[in-house]
């Protein structure tokens, strides 16, 4: 017998390997969603809006139970001695549950990108060529303890078509599995199949080679967390990857600054939030300003407790920094540490990027045109922001509704993951009794 809405037969699950409950295999949880993904594909853009909806809904009548599980996996992470970056990016609020419903109804409005014609043209023999946009498919996330990630995930595959597969890590899995268990109910009662939101079962190392494995039913797997963890996955895997990187950002400031803006976007930069991947982790500045823009740019960063690590420049003007080492210019610290050099010019601080940054993000603080297009030109990094923080390269702050991570790769997607970089394009030809041969071939 069928279960409603997507949940495969006893039949069904005994032939893909996994049982009625639910995956028990993750080649069993691949299968359905690939069942799912197909499903999808014929389904509207309203009824996977009303799906976005049922969704938000549901995570604010279920909060109570999602941020019990969130303290479970809170108390668990603390007992076993977590860093504070590691509590930081597992918390979740009530505050943060809301603003996460808000989000995935407002992707409800978005525009969908599903169908959405790229480019067109019209050959000269009237034939029709169309580019359109169709969803990857079966989207495999694998990623560190941040459970809004599940959300943002689930809500972006949604809306684009793709089924998600979602693979957490085991510091959030009571958290992942909460909010998963109320995703499907919400998609229960509407055209979404239920199997099109997933978590991959199993919660050791080999589930996730298995999922790595898994070309053929898996379209794409985008890792997003730390270095080895990306590497991993780019090194390891049958199955394409979308590679996000880490994110050792750096902010330069010009030699033709204003120098109050500069604080202040450091200050956003470093400390908003700096368990992120956008946060500042490196300052460089240029020597013609650096004796009267370090100690004031110091003293705010100390009065918002950063650990400054600085290079003989700095501490020439500010001795009790604490000396920079070769690998505290590579560093993603995640936390407030900020590492700090004074440089000779823009074209310094551009070498000192292209050694150490890691693609992700740059900013530059100056009032001079020539300097800021110099900067762009030649950093070859997915953002680059003039005279703004490095926090805002992220998908919800430049209109993309929401991301799936930060791509610092070149290929298909580049830069925070909004819908379009979860569709690929087809081409869709129409004509009318068109041959290439300019006549019929007869028949045999």
């Amino acid at each position: 017998m069928t279960v409603a809405n997507g949940i495969t037969t006893a039949a069904e699950a005994a032939e893909s390997g996994k049982d009625t409950q639910g995956g028990a295999t993750v080649r069993g949880a691949a299968a359905a969603a690939r069942i799912a993904a197909t499903r999808l594909s014929t389904t509207i853009g309203s009824e996977r809006n009303a799906a976005l909806i049922a969704v938000a809904r549901h995570l604010k009548a279920s909060s109570r139970d999602i941020l019990a599980a969130n303290r479970q996996d809170l108390a668990a992470a603390r007992e076993a001695g977590r860093s504070p970056t590691v509590l930081d990016r597992l918390t979740l609020t009530g505050q943060q549950l809301h603003v996460l419903a808000q989000t995935v109804r407002a992707l409800a409005d978005e525009p969908d990108p599903v169908g959405e014609v790229a480019d067109g043209t019209v050959m000269p023999n009237g034939l029709e060529v169309r580019r359109i946009r169709t969803p990857l498919g079966v989207v495999g996330m694998i990623y560190e303890g941040r459970p809004n990630v599940t959300v943002d995930a689930a809500a972006l595959c949604l809306k684009s078509g793709n089924a998600a597969l979602l693979r957490g890590s085991s510091t959030a899995r009571h958290s992942n599995t909460a909010l998963v268990r109320v995703i499907r109910e919400a998609l229960a009662d509407t055209s979404v199949p239920v199997d099109a939101v997933q978590l991959v079962p199993g919660t050791g190392h080999a589930a996730v080679r298995e999922l790595m494995a898994l070309r053929g039913l898996v379209d794409v797997l985008v890792p997003r967390g730390g270095r080895d963890l990306i590497e991993a996955t780019v090194r390891d895997s049958t199955v394409p990857v979308i590679e996000t990187g880490i994110g050792n950002c750096h902010v330069y400031v010009d030699a033709h600054a204003d120098l109050g803006q500069a604080v202040a976007i450091l200050l956003d930069a470093k400390t908003q939030r700096p368990s992120v991947c956008n946060a500042a982790e490196s300052l460089l500045v240029h020597e013609g300003v650096a004796p009267v823009f370090l100690p004031m740019a110091l003293a705010a960063l100390a009065a918002r407790g950063v650990t400054v690590h600085g290079d003989e420049r700095v501490r020439r003007i500010h001795p009790e920094v604490v000396p920079a080492t070769e690998e505290d210019w590579g560093r993603e610290y995640l936390s407030l540490d900020l590492a700090v050099a004074v440089v000779d010019s823009l074209e310094s601080a551009v070498d000192h990027i292209r050694r150490y940054g890691s693609g992700h993000t740059e900013a530059i603080v100056t009032d001079s045109q020539r300097a800021a297009r110099r900067f762009v030109a030649a950093l070859d990094t997915a953002v680059v922001a003039v005279n703004a923080s490095t926090r805002f390269a992220d998908g919800g702050q430049i209109g993309l509704g929401t991301e799936l991570g930060i791509s610092t790769q070149k290929l298909h997607a580049r830069g925070p993951m909004g819908l379009s970089a979860l569709t690929t394009t087809k081409y869709v030809l129409v004509g009318d009794g068109h041959i290439r041969g300019g006549a019929a071939a007869p028949l045999p």
